[in-house]
């Protein structure tokens, strides 16, 4: 089968390229490395079952000639990180917005199934918890900056049902809560991959707020594999899915456990908000899956607990970075 993966070259979709092409897909990667490393796909180039196409999302010329080609397209490409959107909050809605619309026309014009990556950061500033597909998303004010990534997502999944409803054009969309694995950068705020890097510089792991919010991380792998599942399900088209991991971690317990197991020297430093985002930025006190719904549909099951996953980022930071493990550090 032909495979189009817009945002390829990034963290998630490169990692849906290796298992797509492990299962025999021909895979097309469209991305033009704005947030995406050439590094994350330099491993399949060559490879006979992929392509790299470098191009700008918004280039509807070039989106509509990959998907004419495709079977299936995964729309993966979009703006990433908290650092991102705060900074750049204008490129941020552009990017996510018209690049869903460029795609979603494309595949609408030649009938191919679709699948969009959401987030969990759609829910907003709710408090009913564990989320659910069917709870309200409750939104910070406009004025907020932090708040336009989430609208902008939750504007994706609106246009996609639109298309659902009007013509039953066949589009799943999943939300990603907390996605994490090797080749994530701490570039944009991810904060895994941060507290990692700066545990083996034994540098102090720096964390905003108080560090008493919670978020429930996701492997990579598990995140990967839903998506596979989901695609390929006919009663999973005009649904939306969460994906992600019940276990829940404060950001504080977080640093502590990557000390813990990198064996690090390494002191937690907290930082206010304001100082790390601007004066006006609002965080999310929970965020927890209910995943109820993907349980049923594909028999879903997070195969990583939170501890395998800090292992996995270690080891890759402690490659990339030239250092030694300590013993009993990789499984």
């Amino acid at each position: 089968m032909r495979i189009l993966i817009t945002g390829g070259a990034g963290f998630i979709g490169s990692h849906l390229c290796d298992a797509l092409i492990a299962s025999g897909h021909s895979v097309t990667v469209l991305d033009d490395f704005s947030t995406g490393r050439h590094e994350n796909v330099a491993h399949l180039e060559g490879h006979p079952l992929f392509e790299l196409v470098c191009a700008d999302i918004a280039d509807e010329g070039i989106v509509r000639e990959c998907v004419a080609k495709a079977d299936r397209v995964y729309h993966l490409a979009s703006a990433v990180g908290v650092r991102l959107i705060v900074e750049q909050p204008v490129r941020t809605i552009e990017t996510i917005v018209h690049g869903t619309s460029v795609v979603m026309k494309a595949c609408s014009r030649y009938r191919k199934p679709v699948l969009i990556t959401s987030t969990s950061e759609v829910y907003g500033k709710s408090t009913k918890v564990p989320f659910s597909e069917d709870d309200d998303l409750v939104i910070g004010p406009s004025y907020r900056r932090r708040w336009g990534y989430a609208c902008s997502k939750a504007l994706d999944e609106f246009l996609a049902m639109a298309y659902w409803h009007h013509s039953r054009m066949p589009v799943v969309i999943v939300r990603l809560f907390n996605t994490v694995g090797p080749r994530q950068s701490g570039q944009y705020g991810m904060v895994l991959p941060r507290f990692v890097q700066q545990a083996l510089k034994e540098e102090p792991l720096t964390v905003y707020g108080d560090g008493s919010q919670t978020r429930c991380f996701c492997h990579v792998k598990d995140a990967v594999g839903a998506l596979v599942k989901l695609m390929e399900l006919p009663e999973a088209r005009g649904q939306v899915f969460n994906v992600g991991n019940r276990e829940e971690v404060s950001i504080r317990e977080l640093a502590e456990r990557v000390i813990n197991i990198t064996g690090s020297r390494s002191q937690i430093r907290y930082i206010p908000f304001e100082e790390a985002y601007g004066a006006d930025f609002e965080d999310m006190q929970r965020r927890v899956p209910d995943l109820t719904k993907i349980e049923k549909a594909i028999g879903y099951r997070p195969r990583y607990s939170l501890d395998d996953i800090i292992r996995d980022i270690v080891e890759y930071y402690a490659n990339k970075l030239g250092l030694s493990l300590r013993a009993g550090i990789t499984r």
